[in-house]
């Protein structure tokens, strides 16, 4: 151990791990040698030299953050995986600006005193969506889970049968109902509910009426559902709390042919919703966030809720989510990288294309590398299908444009890995055996790092 920790390559990690941290992480290595030595393992180098391969990789990995940025050339612009919409530049100023320094996070400088967090985005959020009232919180299953605590613990919730969805692996409807201390009545088919299943329903212990936008599923064919209007009117004549869960913020209307379907938060208030719930960090482009919007009686009683304090959101968040709804207040919603990138026009995304294919070709044209022959890589500008992401418009597409790359040496799979471990990762497509670079996701100064990451792909790939 003590002819390891000396080592040349070991006290290079010294100073972002410290001794002691290089001292287990190299345990940790060996143990996992005796325990191969110990089953029988077939080793392919002699036992020092493996012993040192694999402590030195594994404090490469411990030595390096697993959180990191990555080109997202995947076509899907809210992708949830890679952390959904990256923020406008306005966002991350504001972010910068007040994570290291002091702030008014709770702080009122016109009383000297404490303040309210949520005083920094109410005004805005009721403003973008005639909201009389509004509260942010950390995410929005966190926003359906307070607005049902708050206003339906131990009564009855009637919801469709159709929008009892799950959304990802662990958002349920059914779930959040319970969890919220709400008892579930489920009314209507699959396919099938109209205002009559919602009134027959109806007892004395029931609270409030659900509607759920079915996020990443639809369902063609026969179907019927109830409109929002027709609940509010019915939750209205029996003083019932009608609450609308939207998912996607939509906070203006897309420029894209089926955005109609769609409806904006300031449309579902209009309608009738006492209470709607949304995200900021899907359609909105803001960061993670959740949003209650609607009713300012009960928008109070859940800002004296004991879970609130659970569900705050921290500074960095508010500030980004602020400046997010300050663009969108100035009308320059353009600006925010998930509307820009939806709304492209295919003319730029072709340019974008051919300017990529370019700089490929020329960053790997006088490449000279053994095990590749002349011809082996083909780049060329194809047609893509991409996807707004975020639940919204599961069934539908966006035309694009993209770059191919076929290796007639390398297989498809391998070169994709290749990408998503380089130093900085890139994330693609795979169509009909080759990689596809689609366009629409990449930010500024995107082509440049996939040329980087390509080239060095090549030069390591045998």
């Amino acid at each position: 151990m003590d002819e390891l920790l000396n080592a040349a390559w070991a006290v290079a990690f010294y100073g972002c791990l410290g001794r002691e941290t290089v001292k287990k992480i190299i345990t940790e290595a060996l143990d996992g040698l005796k325990h191969d030595i110990c089953a029988g393992a077939r080793l392919s180098l002699p036992v020092a030299e493996l012993a040192v391969l694999r402590a030195e990789s594994l404090l490469r990995v411990r030595s390096s953050s697993t959180l990191k940025p990555v080109v997202n050339a995947t076509g899907v612009v809210v992708y949830t995986n890679l952390g959904r919409a990256p923020l406008a530049d306005e966002a991350l100023r504001a972010v910068y600006e007040v994570s290291g320094a002091y702030s008014t996070l709770e702080y009122s400088l016109d009383k000297g005193g404490r303040g309210g967090r949520n005083s920094h985005v109410e005004w805005l959020i009721c403003r973008m969506t005639g909201a009389e009232a509004a509260l942010a919180v950390n995410n929005n299953a966190a926003a359906v889970f307070l607005a049902l605590s708050a206003t339906a613990a131990g009564r009855e919730v009637i919801v469709s049968c159709g929008e009892l969805v799950e959304i990802g692996d662990s958002f349920r409807i059914p779930e959040i109902l319970t969890f919220s201390g709400a008892k579930m009545k489920a009314v209507g088919c699959t396919n099938s509910t109209n205002i009559d299943d919602y009134r027959t329903a109806i007892t004395e212990a029931t609270a409030v009426l659900l509607k759920v936008h079915p996020s990443n599923y639809r369902i063609d064919g026969f179907v019927k559902s109830t409109s929002r209007e027709e609940l509010a009117a019915l939750a209205s004549s029996r003083d019932l709390v009608f609450m609308e869960d939207l998912g996607s913020g939509l906070l203006c209307q897309l420029d894209v042919p089926f955005a109609n379907r769609e409806h904006s938060v300031r449309d579902c208030l209009k309608a009738g919703s006492g209470i709607v719930t949304f995200s900021g960090d899907k359609l909105l482009g803001g960061p993670q966030i959740g949003v209650i919007a609607g009713s300012k009686p009960l928008i109070d009683k859940m800002k004296r809720h004991q879970l609130l304090r659970a569900l705050r959101v921290d500074k960095m968040t508010l500030a980004a989510f602020e400046a997010t709804l300050r663009i969108y207040l100035s009308g320059r919603q353009g600006e925010i990288p998930v509307i820009k990138m939806i709304e492209a026009d295919k003319s730029e995304l072709l340019k974008k294309a051919r300017s990529l294919c370019r700089m490929l070709k020329g960053s790997t044209a006088n490449l000279k590398l053994p095990h590749l022959k002349p011809g082996d890589v083909a780049v060329s500008v194809v047609e893509t299908r991409d996807a707004v992401g975020g639940g919204a418009y599961p069934t539908d597409s966006l035309p694009g444009f993209g770059v191919e790359i076929r290796a007639s040496s390398v297989r498809v799979e391998t070169l994709a890995a290749g990408l998503r471990t380089a130093r900085v990762p890139v994330i693609a497509g795979i169509r009909d055996n080759s990689l596809i670079l689609h366009v629409r996701t990449l930010l500024p100064g995107d082509e440049k790092l996939i040329a980087a990451s390509f080239t060095e792909v090549l030069c390591t790939i045998t």
